[in-house]
């Protein structure tokens, strides 16, 4: 059975009331005021009173990210009624063990990024103590205090908003192989000479340019209707079920990272075809590929695969060639009308083999004139 020992000493030996000796008064009683329960079973308890066995009762806890606790006394009314909830739902056969065990998972992965990033924040803005002689440690427990109902109420909100643009997205699906191998478009983003940066940067300032970086980039995907999967330091991964919206989405971060001087340059592959979905990540060859075709575009530019300068052409975002957009122009004059509004242009360029995927033709995407 496990419970996340960060900061709560419970790797040592427990007292017989299953406190730890030297475990800090102050961070038992933070633990008490965001748990909103004293400590009452050891995991074998709470097992045992959740009706669950200890096998299955651990396999939860661990797939939720908490380290292992031998039989302290340290779960609490809470730990109890979360274990029942998730056995209830595979008895009911709403959810096999394993799905329980991946929500588990997913849950926890999520949610220790989150208040891992929520405490760390709010205790860098602490530059000032509200009343002389007090320390930092002091002054958070007042400030959890105040925040933790608003925290709790804003969080559930995202949540059931993410849940209802995720539900809309399964409903729309063409059929239900769709709803796990989807069709999209997968973008990487990846800055230039970040390597470098790191050996001449302090670790502040690398600090600040990776979250103005990723800050940029969530908040482009986010306004242009793309998904943003995940963020690597120097490297973001986005999805989008419009081939277009991911051309706009690149051509922007490109154009947004050109115009601030304290950023490096930025590179961008988009790949599209069939993709695995799993607890919010994507996988399969069009992950791969965006990621190599990233790898060997030039310099703020965007490279993208012939699927998806095809679906592109298909969709009339883009002409097949500048030929046939001239010869449209021209049609749509002899008769009247308004010639084809094309946004992105595509460049062909040298087939070239790539690292485990074969050889593949890339074409270059831009912004054509006027079209910004």
């Amino acid at each position: 059975m496990t419970v996340d020992d960060t900061g709560s000493g419970m790797g040592r030996n427990p007292a017989p009331d299953g406190t730890d000796p030297g475990e800090d008064p102050l961070a038992l009683r933070l633990e008490q005021l965001i748990l909103g329960a004293e400590r009452r079973y050891t995991p074998f308890q709470a097992a045992r009173s959740a009706g669950v066995s200890m096998e299955l009762a651990s396999r939860f806890w661990r797939a939720m990210g908490f380290a292992d606790i031998g039989q302290a006394k340290a779960l609490t009314e809470a730990d109890v009624l979360a274990l029942r909830r998730l056995a209830g739902l595979v008895e009911a056969g709403l959810l096999s063990e394993a799905m329980a065990v991946q929500v588990a998972r997913s849950t926890g992965q999520t949610t220790a990024r989150l208040a891992e990033w929520q405490i760390d924040s709010f205790l860098e803005g602490l530059t000032e103590p509200p009343e002389p002689g007090m320390t930092r440690t002091e002054v958070t427990y007042p400030l959890v205090e105040l925040l933790l109902p608003e925290l709790e109420e804003f969080l559930v909100y995202v949540w059931r908003r993410q849940l209802a643009a995720a539900t809309g997205r399964v409903v729309q699906a063409a059929d239900d192989e769709e709803m796990v191998d989807r069709r999209l478009a997968v973008g990487f983003a990846d800055l230039v000479g970040f390597t470098r940066l790191t050996r001449r940067l302090e670790e502040e300032e690398l600090g600040e340019l990776v979250e103005a970086f990723e800050t940029t980039a969530a908040d482009l995907v986010a306004a242009r209707g793309g998904r943003l999967i995940k963020t690597l330091g120097d490297e973001v991964l986005y999805a989008a079920d419009d081939a277009g919206v991911a051309a706009e989405i690149a051509l922007r971060l490109i154009e947004t990272m050109a115009n601030d001087e304290t950023m490096p340059e930025l590179r961008v592959g988009i790949a599209f075809g069939t993709v695995t979905t799993r607890m919010g990540d994507v996988f399969g060859t069009t992950v791969n590929l965006a990621s190599r075709l990233t790898s060997i575009a030039p310099r703020d530019a965007v490279l993208v695969d012939s699927a998806f300068a095809e679906e592109l052409i298909r969709t009339g975002e883009a002409p097949a060639s500048e030929a046939e957009a001239a010869e449209a122009a021209a049609a749509a004059e002899k008769e009247g009308e308004q010639p084809p509004a094309y946004r992105f242009a595509l460049q062909p360029m040298w087939q070239r083999p790539v690292r485990g995927l074969g050889v593949v033709e890339p074409w270059l995407l831009t912004r054509r004139d006027g079209t910004a």
